[in-house]
């Protein structure tokens, strides 16, 4: 499990330098435009290996992460226009699984498609960032979700462990709103790189972020010594969330959450209790009615 005690901290420092050095991520990015009819392929390879190298070569934070402890996610970019050259325009689906306690199983939470994705790059260049300023749009777009993909991974291991992560994340924010590429701003539409994190800030989300820890720390990394115990923390925690769909109905944040989740949760309550699965049931169908099939097979069992 990851280790944010300062005295490990300075342990690691003093007697294994190596790990000081150690990046936050294991990165897999795929970059494709099946719809550019003139696409060069080697400038996509260069693209796929600078957004690797952006998220691989590059610490983002103090802490110490082990190679094991590293986060793993998956990019993939698709391209679909290139107005220019050096311009692109598509989509950036970001996946993010947390690893479960004692198993070989990674919990999936963050399953999510920005289609608002518009930026400059050459060939066999790198992507030059920094939090503290605008560089290109591409670069503040790859940082802002390495920070929120940190935040969200800190709230699932301490009880709102993320907070630090999702400042740093609104620093970009703020200095991307003189950007011409839209997706940073609140005007422009309720589901963007805007509202997911202003969301995840406010008061009315906290039950979502204590959710990441009590579902994932007491409940996914317990599920191998208590199965029902498990089952009851995780029904209990999305219970919670009506007060955030009332709040904020059809809520991005909470589609983000299900679309990662729901398939998980179909597969940890097949062998619940009739009883059990139809008060969950009733409770999803309210807050997510978008995965209302996939629920109604959870209380068939199949």
């Amino acid at each position: 499990m990851r280790k944010y005690s300062a005295l490990l901290a300075l342990f690691v420092a003093l007697f294994t330098p190596t790990l000081v050095k150690a990046q936050e991520f294991n990165c897999q990015a795929s970059v494709i435009a099946p719809q550019v009819a003139t696409a060069q392929p080697r400038v996509f390879q260069s693209l796929e290996l600078a957004i690797k190298e952006f998220y691989q070569n590059r610490r983002f934070t103090n802490l110490n992460y082990a190679p094991s402890e590293r986060i793993d996610i998956n990019i993939l970019l698709t391209i679909s226009s290139q107005p220019a050259t050096d311009r692109f325009e598509g989509s950036l689906q970001i996946i993010y699984a947390r690893p479960v306690f004692g198993s070989d199983y990674n919990s999936p939470v963050i399953d999510l498609v920005d289609n608002n994705v518009q930026f400059n790059f050459l060939e066999n260049t790198q992507i030059e960032f920094t939090p503290q300023r605008f560089i290109s749009n591409l670069s503040s777009l790859l940082g802002y979700y390495a920070y929120f993909i940190l935040g969200v991974d800190g709230d699932t291991f301490a009880p709102l462990g993320g907070t630090d992560f999702y400042n740093q994340a609104q620093q970009i924010v703020n200095n991307a709103q003189n950007a011409s590429e839209s997706g940073w701003k609140a005007f422009e539409d309720q589901r963007n790189r805007y509202w997911l994190l202003d969301n995840q800030q406010q008061s009315v989300f906290r039950p979502l972020r204590e959710l990441l820890y009590n579902y994932h720390r007491l409940g996914m990394d317990a599920m191998t010594e208590d199965a029902a115990a498990t089952r009851k923390t995780i029904a209990t925690e999305i219970e919670k969330l009506k007060t955030v769909h009332q709040a904020k109905p059809a809520s991005y944040n909470l589609q983000v959450f299900f679309n990662a989740k729901y398939q998980e949760i179909v597969e940890v309550f097949k062998p619940a209790e009739p009883g059990e699965k139809s008060k969950l049931f009733n409770t999803l169908q309210i807050i997510d009615p978008g995965h209302i099939s996939q629920y109604q097979n959870m209380m068939r069992g199949s």
